[in-house]
């Protein structure tokens, strides 16, 4: 069954994705980032090669039939291909594909709007039996 971890951030949740997702490649898993929007996506992506010196995290921004065998995409719009891994959300609703993945990381960003939107996919996925577990991070 799909675990969640839900990560309660208190500042910058694109650096903190960039981290994570830094450690979820370097334990052999495949990944795909769930962005809210193209905007999003296009940021994550100039991050992921420059938030900490010396880092390589190889991806690519994942479009619709792509076919690559790299281990991270960062998607906005599309359904990722099967065989991924993990599932990190940065939007505010669940994604319709979620339970393709062994476990998704659901990124709650700072601010009662988005707090808010992170206790409703808390009680979706509750209401549904699924694993969960909150993880507050603070810097």
């Amino acid at each position: 069954m799909t675990r969640i971890d839900f990560y309660i951030l208190e500042d910058n949740h694109l650096l903190f994705t960039c981290r994570l997702a830094e450690k979820i490649y370097t334990q052999g898993q495949r990944l795909y980032i769930h962005c809210s929007s193209e905007q999003q996506a296009a940021k994550l992506d100039d991050l992921l090669w420059s938030f900490r010196q010396g880092s390589f995290i190889p991806h690519a921004l994942y479009k619709s039939g792509q076919q690559t065998d790299l281990p991270i995409h960062i998607g906005h719009d599309a359904e990722p291909e099967a065989g991924l891994d993990v599932l990190i959300n940065l939007c505010q609703e669940v994604p319709a594909f979620f339970s393709q993945f062994l476990r998704i990381a659901e990124i709650v960003e700072p601010g009662e709007p988005r707090r808010q939107a992170a206790r409703e996919r808390f009680r979706f996925y509750r209401d549904r039996g699924y694993p969960l577990e909150s993880h507050t991070i603070s810097t």
